[in-house]
């Protein structure tokens, strides 16, 4: 399978960023990480680009999280740790960008393609969108520290202990009301809707909005307990290559506790 692209185009005022994978529902690869990263920093330094939309490519999904494949070559703990700084830092540079971001979400919007998602100051997704973390029925990772109070802030503390305590899926209509998901539409309808938001975005005060951005971004992640030695617990543990394995084998994982 391809390790597919991450796309930037532009049309007037509006940028867009596609994860184009299509056939592996858009999982990231490093390669898509590293893209992405690029593409903010790009974006960061532009004063033409007033807003920036995130979409999948295609319907099935927007990220259906990081493909699980790479994960096989991890040895102990500090690989584990590697990974979660590098998801932060792309994170991070989405959550910096100065201008409004809007995440179109048709499908399924899981792992690191919620978290991406959440990054994002709006989110617009069709009915069948599907949101959640379900590392505890799939690999048995973990999240880091700022990712857990990205997703508290933004949907609950409660139903986020669902998520990733009972693998729950979150539905669209639950986003949209608990406040996650700015409006839910059809999917004919999703390309109308974004481009109505950006409108009402980009007609606004840009100063404004990036002072608002960061000064939101700093009450949600700055200050954060450190978590080096619970990623390092989780992904240097027997059940995490078990769960590796099991999933790349399609079976389901015996969990020890190791």
């Amino acid at each position: 399978m391809t390790e597919g692209t991450v796309e930037l185009a532009c049309s007037g005022v509006v940028a867009t960023v596609t994860f184009n994978r299509p056939a592996a529902r858009n999982a990231m690869t490093w390669r898509m990480y590293r893209e992405l990263g690029e593409h903010c920093r790009e974006l960061a330094d532009t004063s033409q680009v007033r807003a920036v939309v995130f979409r999948g490519a295609g319907s099935e999904a927007f990220v259906a999280g990081t493909d699980i494949s790479q994960f096989s070559a991890f040895g102990d703990g500090d690989d584990g740790l590697a990974y979660e700084r590098q998801i932060d830092q792309c994170i991070v540079l989405i959550e910096k960008l100065p201008m409004p971001t809007v995440a179109a979400i048709e499908g399924w919007a899981v792992g690191g393609g919620l978290a991406i998602a959440t990054a994002c100051d709006f989110r617009v997704a069709t009915p069948g969108a599907r949101f959640g973390v379900p590392i505890a029925s799939t690999v048995g990772n973990t999240l880091s520290m700022a990712n857990f109070a990205r997703l508290s802030s933004a949907l609950g503390l409660q139903r986020v202990r669902r998520m990733l305590l009972l693998a729950e899926m979150l539905r669209a209509d639950e986003g949209l009301a608990c406040g996650f998901l700015h409006q839910v539409c059809e999917s004919g309808e999703i390309e109308n809707a974004v481009q109505t938001l950006t409108e009402r975005l980009t007609a606004l005060a840009p100063v404004t909005q990036a002072v608002v951005k960061e000064a939101l971004r700093r009450l949600t992640v700055e200050g954060l307990p450190l978590d080096d030695d619970l990623i390092r617990r989780v992904y240097g543990s027997a059940d995490f290559k078990e769960g590796v394995a099991a999933f790349m084998a399609r079976t389901a994982p015996a969990w020890t506790g190791r």
